[in-house]
């Protein structure tokens, strides 16, 4: 039996969302980047007779400021898979990303995000294209962001119902020294085009309000390396029959020059049977209508660069 054409996204989580160009794992990922006050210089001291050597040094020009940080950052990845909330949405095969950021000192931000992926996955699709604003701050060891996102896919549609794959989120996020836990609720009439016309389940109903819970643990493990424990779970609002949960571990290394290498393993849960073989009607290298189950477990390897 073949199951109605669905999918997942994400973002962070997760760890988090280029055949093209190329966002954030952010890890995937906070967005939000607050700007720290430097320092206020202590007053000179004075001395009861003058110092030569001093006096030397005060002849000296002073170094020049240092550069203040661009607001903008770009970034760059080349995967072995594209795999969100445990889904993997190009469908075994690499994947090219990337993406732009603004980041205010006020706090506010925005940026976009590109990855390919495959028809095999979303129908008609090749390419995820993510837009996104909010704004971050800190408390102490406490930081916090809220960002609104929308995803487009360029040319994807189901078919057999005429379903738009494009949706909208709002994520509100709370980071705690190591913790981050984050929670996605689908604020579009659909969520990634789950509604009865698409599912042939009920009448008039759509996924507004769905969410996904995303709790992850950063461990620094030092020497430029650490350790991200993910745990999700997705509620599809009216459709609980395609709820799932997935899980991750990943050890990232990163080098100078702004680059990072990443191995990860994950694994994804359906409520029911509903993802064991799905498909979207497009054909495999054979001629075969390609049908699979794309939350099995799968290993998958990231490098990024950060410019």
């Amino acid at each position: 039996m073949t199951y109605p054409k669905t999918k997942s996204r994400l973002k962070s989580t997760a760890l988090g969302g280029a055949a093209l160009l190329v966002g954030s794992l952010y890890a995937h990922t906070t967005l939000a980047q607050t700007a720290e006050p430097s320092g206020a210089s202590a007053p000179a001291a004075t001395a009861a007779a003058p110092d030569p050597a001093a006096t030397a040094a005060s002849a000296q020009p002073a170094a020049p400021a240092a550069p203040a940080a661009s607001p903008f950052t770009a970034n760059v990845t080349l995967a072995s898979q594209y795999v969100s909330r445990g889904f993997r949405q190009t469908w075994g095969k690499p994947a090219i990303q990337g993406g732009f950021d603004y980041t205010h000192s006020s706090g506010l931000f925005a940026g976009t995000w590109l990855s390919s992926v495959s028809s095999k996955f979303i129908e008609g699709g090749t390419v995820e294209w993510d837009l996104y604003g909010g704004y971050g701050g800190a408390l102490g060891d406490l930081s916090y962001t809220g960002t609104l996102y929308y995803y487009v896919y360029p040319g994807a549609r189901m078919s057999a119902s005429n379903t738009s794959y494009n949706y909208g989120e709002f994520v509100a996020a709370l980071t705690y020294k190591w913790f981050t836990a984050k929670y996605w609720l689908t604020y579009t009439p659909n969520y990634f085009g789950y509604d009865s016309q698409s599912l042939g389940i009920g009448s008039g109903k759509g996924s507004r309000g769905s969410g996904y819970l995303d709790l992850n643990t950063n461990i620094d493990l030092t020497h430029g390396c650490s350790l991200l424990l993910h745990y999700g779970w997705q509620r599809v609002q009216n459709f609980s029959a395609y709820n799932w949960q997935d899980a991750k571990v990943a050890v990232s290394k990163t080098f100078d020059g702004g680059w990072t290498l990443t191995g990860a393993v994950t694994k994804g849960w359906g409520a029911t049977n509903a993802y064991d073989h799905y498909t979207t009607g497009a054909p495999d290298s054979s001629g075969n209508i390609a049908v699979s189950n794309p939350l099995q477990t799968t290993f998958f390897a990231t490098i990024t660069k950060v410019f």
